[in-house]
């Protein structure tokens, strides 16, 4: 299935056909939490993306609503504390404290479409189970819903970061305040 913006992934079935392997999802408080979001004072928080490609730490965070950019730079903190034991966000463990990181993190109002894996009418049972992604969207957009986004600021990659809002949607952005 293809909308303008984003492919819903599919895969074959065992009579052949074509079956959607992920749906929209609207992530929600226990929900959320279950999936990888931390709840920090009723906001909703997650690291996506990391900087290296290895997946280890988060190259940006993501909060469900709109919130301002005090809150996600504290939301962000927690997640880093609660998921990786440290709250400084400036640095990585290993790191050299002394090198002084010019980035400040910014944050962006946007809003996303949510797609988990596995669709539920198809249980898949692969390495992808249970796992979800964002796509930026216009709030147009079916099953679009509201975000705050913040990429981490750490030093930028050698190889290019995974999608950005910052980057990829400009238009549809309003910075947090």
């Amino acid at each position: 299935m293809t909308t303008t913006l984003y492919d819903i992934e599919s895969s074959e079935a065992d009579d052949g056909t074509t079956v959607p392997a992920e749906c929209l999802w609207a992530p929600s408080s226990e929900d959320a939490a279950d999936n990888g979001f931390v709840d920090y004072r009723g906001l909703y928080v997650a690291g996506i993306g990391a900087p290296n490609g290895d997946d280890v730490y988060p190259g940006a965070f993501i909060l469900l609503g709109h919130h301002r950019w005090a809150d996600i730079i504290e939301a962000a903190a927690a997640f880093m504390d609660r998921v990786h034991g440290w709250r400084n966000l400036h640095l990585y463990p290993g790191d050299d404290p002394s090198v002084l990181i010019p980035r400040i993190p910014r944050a962006v109002l946007t809003h996303g479409v949510f797609l988990r894996h596995p669709h539920p009418d198809h249980p898949c049972d692969c390495e992808w189970e249970g796992t979800w992604r964002v796509v930026w969207a216009p709030s147009t957009e079916p099953g679009a819903i509201p975000i705050t986004a913040m990429r981490h600021p750490h030093p930028a990659p050698r190889r290019p970061p995974p999608a950005s809002p910052t980057l990829t949607k400009a238009r549809l952005l309003t910075w947090a305040a």
